[in-house]
């Protein structure tokens, strides 16, 4: 099965169904008491056992659970040769110009506060890449709507905080210890899936901690089969005592709907990260920097280790926190901070929850013998940061690097693309890490560039005798010889397994 996180695709409209629903919540609306204050879910939550009905722990919780609606200006781009590092040109040349069209998102949230403050999934307010948020819109179970404002957002643990512009006091429910949870705890979701406002379903927890195999610092969840999809992202999951012990967040489904295989993030996780984004304060993560793999069947038989425990070293990145500890490819990891690491409990997750600076011990195994290291852990980078720096360069790819890469005017006067040197691609290259130059991503066929034999992955080291060590020294010495009216300039390029060799290229 495929792993769908329920983001609500951007469209150009939604089609929203369901009728009001009158609540009875046993309070007044202003009422300044969790809808889920202990003294109150004495009177509502069902019997020990197997329930006779969810009606009054709903009734109870409902005023506090939102739907969420974006508004968003999407970038519609009719260039031809979007997608090709020769975009840029066609814009230059008298292309059309980009156009925008309106697009919404919907998801859930709930209340944690009555002066108004909410809780969602990142993916619910923050637009697509191309886009640009405009407003967002919560609106209670009485259908009453309110605009609102995003405090806070974390893409890593997919969190985002939201609040509303209004002075009057809200319904809200609080967080609960999902570490009390156990498999077979009933639990019960409710949001807006669909537009269906203030959808109620029930299950049980499959497992209080997930590892999906998704990679990422927080890829821990509850899991449950208890009915989730499309819309009900950024949910309150709720125990027997109407505490909220996760937020709904993706789901298993081949088809996009629910198959009894859903996801929450346990609350013990987002409940801090809540509260620094509701201060408006910045998540700071530890960050060890290596690339590691699970210790499953075959990687134990060939070691000799215990399937499901430690994770194998694959990478350690160049001048990390791991590499100046002495880490080493083919180490197995055993211990953070003296826990174990298994399948559930990643190396990944023990360091995020971790603070930048911090010393650690880590316990590892390196040819059959047990070793202790002390960590100093750097800053975890972003998940673009991230996804930069373990990015492998293929110089026989055939597919040319995406735009945006390097600067327009080297593509225009050179026909060349290009990208700054990295240890990664100097690796992929077969160069020293320590080279220094510009890697060429793309060739326009049609260039002298092309004529003279350039191409994908060769390495400019100089232009007109000046060395090129960044992607900005190139630029400048194609600008001076525009400048001086030149009709060509000398580079002096490295190809791999040749010798440098200067090559005249015409500018146009």
């Amino acid at each position: 099965m495929n792993k769908v996180r329920y983001v609500y695709g951007l469209s150009s409209a939604l089609l929203v169904g369901g009728a009001a629903v009158s609540l009875i919540t046993g309070q007044p609306l202003g009422a300044q008491v969790a809808q889920n204050d202990d003294a109150v879910m004495e009177r509502v939550v069902p019997v020990a056992g197997a329930p006779a009905s969810f009606a009054d722990l709903t009734a109870q919780l409902q005023p506090a659970v939102v739907n969420i609606a974006t508004r968003q200006r999407i970038e519609v781009n009719n260039n031809p040769f979007a997608g090709t590092p020769f975009a840029d040109l066609f814009s230059r040349r008298g292309g059309t110009q980009p156009q925008t069209r309106e697009a919404q998102s919907l998801g859930s949230g709930f209340i944690i506060s009555a002066d108004g403050y909410v809780v969602t999934n990142n993916h619910v307010v923050s637009p697509d890449a191309r886009a640009k948020l405009e407003s967002i819109t919560v609106t209670l179970p009485d259908g009453t709507e309110y605009e609102a404002e995003l405090v806070g957002a974390d893409a890593q643990s997919d969190l985002a905080v939201l609040k509303i512009k209004s002075g009057k006091a809200f319904p809200f429910v609080t967080f609960g210890d999902s570490s009390t949870a156990r498999p077979g705890d009933w639990v019960v979701a409710i949001g807006n899936p669909f537009g269906l406002n203030g959808t109620v379903t029930s299950g049980i927890i499959s497992a209080v901690y997930r590892n999906t195999g998704q990679g990422g610092a927080y890829d821990r969840y509850i899991q449950t089969d208890a009915s989730i999809n499309r819309g009900n992202s950024g949910g309150p999951l709720f125990d027997m005592r109407g505490n909220v012990i996760g937020i709904n967040n993706a789901i298993f489904s081949p088809s996009g709907g629910s198959v009894g295989i859903g996801f929450a993030i346990p609350s013990e996780i987002a409940a801090p990260i809540v509260e620094q984004l509701k201060a408006g304060r910045e998540i700071e993560r530890g960050y060890l920097g290596v690339g590691l793999a699970p210790i499953n069947e075959d990687f134990a038989a060939s070691l000799g280790l215990e399937k499901r425990r430690g994770e194998f070293v694959q990478t350690v990145q160049d001048d990390s926190p791991a590499a100046k500890a002495g880490l080493k490819p083919g180490d197995i990891i055993t211990k953070v901070n003296g826990k174990d690491v298994t399948a559930d409990q990643t190396v990944s997750f023990l360091v995020a929850n971790l603070e930048p600076g911090a010393q650690v011990p880590v316990e590892l195994l390196r040819d059959g013998k047990r070793l202790a290291v002390n960590v100093t852990l750097g800053k975890r980078p972003s998940e673009a940061e991230l996804r930069q720096q373990t990015q492998t360069f293929d110089p026989d790819a055939e597919e040319p690097m995406a735009p945006g890469s390097s600067d327009g005017t080297i593509e225009e006067k050179l026909g060349l693309q290009v990208l700054g040197m990295t240890p990664q691609i100097a690796r992929s290259l077969g160069v020293p890490p320590e080279t220094k130059g510009v890697v060429i991503g793309a060739v326009d066929p049609n260039s002298d560039a092309a004529r003279k034999g350039l191409r994908r992955g060769d390495i400019i080291l100089s232009a007109n005798y000046q060395d090129v060590a960044s992607v900005e020294d190139l630029l400048a010495q194609v600008n001076a010889a525009t400048g001086e009216g030149r009709e060509a300039m000398l580079l002096r390029v490295q190809r791999r397994t040749q010798a440098p060799a200067f090559i005249p290229v015409r500018l146009r």
